[in-house]
């Protein structure tokens, strides 16, 4: 007999290792410790954690903390298993990592996020960089220290292109940094927020464009959708993000975007023993589907492993509910703005801005870390968040 057959736990397989996926192995392990019959596995390509929200420090050569995956999973009983995963068989209940090797689960939590979509605009995937990962941000830090003049055109004006535009800028003055876009830089921020971003990249140098579309990258240019071809020496792609194809592959249920579906407790509608997590679900509320942040991600990893855990006892999962409170936008090392939002993501009237902003937007930065290690002594600490009280109810919901 293999041990597909005579290994008679209940084997919990969680695939990435992100806020969402760390969120959830180290909160289920909480959950369960000291039962026998659960195994709980993580999955990740690398055993460094991403930081995702600090990428674009990497990518100007910044040093910043290597935060160790197996280390923090020491004495949770959490499996970590390091390979890629390259399909998932919905049918067994089996995952393959690095096409060589087999995972069969009872419970399946699907934490892989999503990545720059550099396949819609051509040339983007041949002659662009990103902020998908550590080392895709290094190969940007060692452009970036080679040139001594040059342009460096950062594509796509969403926060994360914001952040790196400022950032870029401030390290490299003797570069011209300038950051294109549909929308205006901060255009869900209120009027103050919006014109203080605005003034900060206006201080730093970026020249900004908005209201343009690239729609062809070139080895040392843009080419816009009015014709306009602009000289780059580098190019960063932040316009937009993509999803795995694995999840449609192995026929669950997935969204336009290539999302899962999940119900109102993260079960995909179509695999019920398939949690989905992250920016890899789309997780209804009441204000419509949210979108993939860090302050969402981790809440639905904890959820994912609560209702594993109810599930596990005999009871029925609860709904997951949440409702966004801020967007702490970092402006350079120096600098930031922080916009309190209500919990559908619209802007409140409040913001920080400075300073004040700046200690505001590292606390928020460094506290996933702290956190995850505070949950394997109180698991329940993990598991408050805004619910969002009427903007994230759903009429149906029990």
């Amino acid at each position: 007999m293999n041990a597909k057959q005579t290994d008679t736990r209940h084997r919990v397989v969680i695939l990435g290792s992100g806020y969402a996926g760390l969120a959830a192995a180290v909160q289920l392990a909480g959950r369960v410790k000291g039962r026998q019959d659960v195994q709980v596995t993580l999955v990740n390509a690398q055993e460094r954690f991403t930081e995702r929200l600090r990428l674009h420090m990497t990518a100007t050569g910044q040093e910043v903390a290597a935060l160790d995956i197996p280390e923090l999973l020491t004495g949770t009983g959490v499996r970590f298993v390091r390979g890629w995963v390259t399909a998932i068989d919905a049918e067994t209940k089996a995952v393959r990592i690095d096409d060589d090797r087999e995972l069969p689960y009872d419970t399946l939590v699907y934490g892989l996020g999503g990545v720059a979509d550099t396949t819609a605009v051509p040339g983007a995937e041949d002659h662009a960089y990103t902020l998908s990962g550590v080392q895709d941000a290094q190969l940007l830090a060692e452009r970036l220290a080679r040139l001594t003049t040059g342009t460096v055109v950062v594509a796509g004006s969403g926060l994360t292109g914001v952040e790196s535009a400022a950032e870029i800028a401030e390290r490299y003055p003797e570069l011209r940094v300038v950051l294109l876009g549909r929308q205006e830089p901060g255009a869900n921020m209120n009027p103050r927020a919006r014109a203080y971003l605005r003034g900060a990249l206006d201080r730093l140098g970026v020249r900004v464009r908005a209201g343009v579309e690239v729609v062809k990258v070139l080895p040392d240019a843009v080419e816009l959708a009015d014709g306009e071809t602009l000289d780059a020496d580098a190019v960063l792609w932040t316009s937009g993000t993509r999803v795995s194809p694995l999840p449609a592959a192995a026929g669950l249920e997935v969204d336009a975007h290539g999302r899962i579906v999940t119900d109102q407790a993260l079960r995909s509608v179509s695999h019920p023993n398939v949690y989905a997590i992250g920016d890899a679900a789309a997780i209804r509320q009441g204000y419509g589907v949210m979108h993939g942040t860090c302050q969402g991600g981790m809440p639905t990893g904890v959820h994912a492993a609560l209702s594993i855990d109810r599930t596990l006892r005999g009871k029925q999962p609860k709904p997951f509910r949440f409702g966004y409170y801020h967007t702490p936008v970092s402006l350079g090392r120096g600098d930031a703005v922080v916009q309190f939002t209500r919990p559908d993501d619209s802007p409140r009237r409040i913001c920080l801005t400075g300073g004040l902003a700046v200690r505001y937007k590292e606390t928020v930065t460094a506290s996933p870390w702290p956190t995850y290690s505070r949950m394997k002594k109180m698991p329940a600490s993990g598991a408050f968040w805004p619910h969002g009280g009427r903007f994230t109810r759903i009429r149906s919901a029990k």
